[in-house]
Formats: structure tokens, sequence, C-alpha cells
């Protein structure tokens, strides 16, 4: 299927690389999906997406029927996708810590969580800059660890 939508074309390669390995029943979850770069991706892949973010006014904007967009506080006192399963998660250049043990939890069997986000070190390169927001050397693979996933990759590099 050709990609259409303009952000697609800044996908993150990461993304790209690994996202065929979501399986296509259920439904795809892009957290923190920003303008929908991810979102639109998938939905090109014909996987069912849930773009959930603060302001979802831009994927609201394109969506078409395979996205359904959800506006959600993700960093308020309660979890706010409690109890929901996908088939995939996609993060990238987000982390909040206080729920990041719910996302394990929330893939089916057999899902796949896709993960990238800035790391410690990148400060020095500009933000973020505050540790709140940028992992510690193995803290995903801890994270996997902890919930017995298995890692089909890992990478931490700098670019």
């Amino acid at each position: 299927m050709a990609l259409t939508h303009d952000s697609i074309e800044n996908a993150s390669p990461w993304v790209r690389r690994f996202v065929s390995q979501i399986p296509k029943t259920g439904t795809v979850l892009d957290l923190a999906c920003g303008g929908g770069r991810h979102t639109f991706l998938l939905a090109e892949l014909g996987y069912s997406v849930l773009a959930v973010d603060q302001d979802i006014s831009q994927v609201e904007k394109d969506a078409n029927s395979l996205i359904c967009t959800t506006a959600l506080n993700l960093e308020g006192d309660v979890w706010p996708l409690v109890d929901r399963k996908f088939s995939g998660i996609v993060v990238t250049n987000y982390l909040y810590r206080p729920y990041l043990d719910h996302l394990p939890e929330m893939l089916e069997k057999n899902g796949v969580l896709i993960y990238e986000t800035f790391a410690q070190g990148n400060e020095q390169f500009g933000k973020p800059s505050n540790p709140n927001f940028l992992l510690k050397p193995g803290e995903l693979l801890e994270l996997a660890q902890r919930h017995s996933l298995k890692v089909l990759a890992y990478e931490d590099i700098y670019q």
C-alpha cells in the first residue's frame, strides 16, 4: 500500500523497521501521538489505530475510518487507559515514568511494544535535557525483563 500522508515521510526509521511485527488483529495504540506521523503510517499499512494525546486536533483533520482519536491527559493522577488492550503500542519521543509499567500490561498476547525516545546524554545536544524525560541506561531492557517481554531489538545510540 502506498504511503500518502505528508507526515508519514517523517516516520521514525525504527518504527518503520519493526511495525510489521505488530499483529494485524486488534488495535494499535499511538501513545502521545503528536501530529500523527506514526498514526498515519499505521493506518496506511492497514492497522486500526487509537491515537492519543492531549491535543489530537492535527490527527483529527486527516483521520480516516481506521483511526480513532482521543484527547487524554497522560500525566494525570489516574492512568486513563486502564483495562485497555492493544495488539501493538507505539511510543516515540515521550517518557512518563509513573505509567511506564502499564504499557506491557496493555499488550494482547503476542502484542508488540515499539518504544523510541531520548536517553541520558541527550542534554548535550539540546532538549529534552530534564532527566525526568531521558531514559536511563538499560531502563527499557529492565522494563521488558520485569514484564517477561521478548526483546526483538534494542539500541542505545547517539544520532
